[in-house]
């Protein structure tokens, strides 16, 4: 009974380390992930709102030869 309730101990503090390392692996991961949406934002307005060519009255007229 009394090796029993050791390895209980054991199991219980080994899967909360793991528990622990999973999560803080996860909780890197957090400012790339929102980087990246930052990014795909971004690409996608410009994708959506396409840039438009500069109008005629922004251009100087050709030079007489």
């Amino acid at each position: 009974m009394d090796g029993t309730a050791i390895i209980v101990i054991l199991a219980v503090a080994g899967v909360a380390s793991v528990l622990l390392f999973a999560v803080k692996g996860l909780l890197d991961q957090v400012p790339d992930v929102i980087r990246s949406a930052g990014k795909a934002r971004d690409e996608w307005r410009r994708f959506k709102t396409p840039e438009l060519p500069p109008s005629a009255e922004d251009q100087e007229p050709p030079a007489a030869t």
